[in-house]
């Protein structure tokens, strides 16, 4: 087809706000699958995906829609993940777009993430059709909202589209503004080929099979390509288009989104955002946006039953496979045993990991602390990067140590301003703004350290805002803290499980509320257990377990006392060489307790 009827288009919003209902509706109606065979949500083939009501991965489909000037046009819309961890897949589809659907929720409004994605798009220069979505629901204000979305974007109010995807209200409109308000793709057939690519996944019968928009070219069948970053070179066994399924064709010209498979046997080689070109006549410099995608938030992941550790092994390689981000690495924990280090893109990219290791694989998993990754300087000038605190070296060798910073945007009611400032100053942060986007929304622009915002800080924010308040935040830059190695002494001897690396002005609550908490969660033994919170060889917090006691004078009817003091006393010894020799039980729940400590 002719690039000038070609329409690459994404559709982006908040969490929840319809982005896969309207993909729905659009591929209904442009009858690109049958109705029989149109489902809730069906871009998003994963089980959790369906449950959730969440995209994880982008999906992209092509699409014919023959508009009312009679021409016939090919649309390929790229459905992005909604969500934070996610945003560095969702920039690069849109790089591969030229124009973007902005849907808005006409009962809850403009939120954080319609902010940072109307960011991203107007950043890559995309062209903005703006959609208000819902429209009947009872609490729906389409009048009121459809106002600031004109004022947000320097439009007119009649200028935002009013539908409601989930019963098919004012989809042609849609599709008509796509056509007249999106750009067709630029770019020359006969230049030297520059193809980036938005995603990728492992097919276990063809291997990696990568989504690619062609910026300048023609990519053909047997042409031998080559990567940017890593300049390995593979031959292509086949091309074509995403439809529902893929439609191989002979070649993939400039302004067209497709899919390319080349026999590549590992997706690291097949990184997001990459450029692909030809080894014949190729291209010299690649297209610009390229990040080396690496996690942010790192736990440990333990079998609990102690031989499923093969199983494990084998479940986190198949799932590596279909995720790039995805790292880990086998570590020993003393508490825990065999497992692993791994690292994710954020919370949820964490939480939908063990969900399906536990789904798909049947593995149940134990998690340690999520950790953030920091960076150490040595008194000797040596720098170290660590994400686990059982590798920070003694304190008394430390110069310095940064922790990760984030600009956190928040949005909320206005009723609810001070009980979202106080959050955010209890987790450390440094307001820096507040914009008042109409009588009732206020956005609230806060500096916070990553370490504060990985365990809970979500779920307390929207505890505080009634579910008003949202979120969304970006890495600034690593700075220097008053950081601390806190460990819990259990008998005196350490459990390397519950270690955490904390601010020291939070660890003497924390010490105490963790050791209160496992008090109760460690059942009593024949013998008085020490719980102990310490910094180094300084105990900041203590509790004890008092022992299970037998009655050993039940025996005694009477007699003299020394009788039973002896009684007692023998007792009292045999304790003393119990606790020497015995060993502790820790429960699975107490390694849970230390996701749940409040701040105060």
């Amino acid at each position: 087809m002719k690039s000038k009827n070609i329409r690459n288009f994404s559709i982006i919003a908040h969490i929840d706000h319809g982005k896969s209902t309207l993909a729905d509706r659009l591929i209904e109606t442009t009858n690109t699958i049958e109705k029989r065979d149109i489902s809730a949500q069906v871009l998003d083939n994963m089980d959790l995906e369906q449950e959730r009501g969440i995209t994880i991965k982008s999906h992209a489909i092509r699409m014919e829609y023959t508009a009312k000037d009679g021409i016939t046009y090919s649309f390929n819309l790229i459905d992005t993940p909604g969500h934070v961890d996610f945003a560095y897949e969702v920039s690069r589809a849109l790089a591969a777009c030229e124009g973007a659907i902005l849907i808005v929720d006409a009962a809850q409004g403009i939120e954080a993430q319609t902010f940072s994605n109307l960011y991203k798009a107007i950043e890559a220069d995309l062209d903005i059709v703006p959609v208000l979505n819902k429209i009947d629901l009872p609490a729906a204000r389409p009048e009121e909202i459809g106002l600031e979305v004109a004022e947000l974007l320097g439009c007119e109010p009649e200028d935002v589209i009013k539908i409601s995807a989930k019963n098919g209200i004012g989809i042609e409109d849609v599709l008509e503004a796509v056509v007249d308000q999106i750009p067709a793709p630029k770019g020359e057939e006969k230049e030297p080929v520059k193809a980036l690519i938005f995603d990728s996944y492992f097919d276990k019968y063809r291997g990696v099979v990568m989504y690619v928009r062609v910026m300048e070219g023609t990519l053909k069948r047997k042409d031998v390509i080559k990567f940017f970053t890593h300049g390995d070179k593979f031959e292509i066994e086949e091309l074509g288009y995403l439809r529902m399924e893929r439609e191989a064709t002979k070649e993939l010209k400039a302004g067209e989104i497709g899919y390319i498979i080349a026999n590549i046997k590992e997706i690291h080689h097949a990184k997001v955002g990459d450029t692909i070109t030809t080894v014949e006549n190729g291209a010299i410099e690649p297209l610009d946006g390229y990040q080396d995608v690496k996690p942010m938030v790192y736990s440990g992941l333990y079998p609990i039953e102690g031989g499923s550790y093969d199983e494990l092994k084998d479940a986190l390689g198949k799932l590596s496979l279909n995720d790039a981000s995805f790292v880990y690495e086998p570590e020993v924990s003393d508490a825990l045993g065999h497992g692993f280090r791994a690292g994710f893109l954020g919370l949820l990219h964490m939480e939908i990991i063990q969900e399906r290791l536990d789904r798909e694989f049947n593995c149940s998993v134990i998690s340690t602390i999520p950790s953030v990754k920091f960076q150490v300087t040595l008194k000797t000038g040596k720098e170290l990067i660590i994400n686990n605190p059982d590798d920070l070296p003694d304190l008394s060798s430390i110069d310095y140590i940064k922790e990760p910073f984030i600009k956190a945007t928040l949005l909320t009611h206005v009723d609810y301003i001070g009980s979202v400032m106080k959050l955010c100053q209890e987790k450390r942060g440094i307001y820096t703004t507040t914009t008042y986007i109409d009588d009732i929304t206020a956005e609230l622009h806060y500096e916070l350290p990553l370490a504060e915002v990985v365990l809970d800080f979500f779920d307390k924010l929207k505890s505080v805002s009634s579910g008003y308040a949202s979120f969304d935040y970006e890495y600034i830059e690593s700075r220097q803290a008053d950081m601390v190695k806190l460990d819990i002494l259990i008998n005196g001897e350490p459990v390397d499980a519950f270690s955490v690396i904390i601010h020291r002005e939070k660890s003497y609550y924390y010490g105490r509320e963790l050791t209160k908490k496992l008090k109760g969660l460690i059942p009593k033994h024949l013998f008085d257990v020490a719980i102990q919170a310490a910094i180094g060889s300084k105990i900041i917090s203590r509790t004890s377990i008092s022992a299970r006691r037998k009655d050993v004078l039940a025996k005694c009817y009477g007699g003299d006392i020394s009788r039973k003091k002896k009684l007692l006393n023998k007792q009292k010894e045999g304790k003393k060489r119990m606790k020497q020799i015995g060993s502790v039980d820790v429960p699975q729940e107490a390694f849970l307790a230390v996701l749940k400590i409040d701040d105060q």
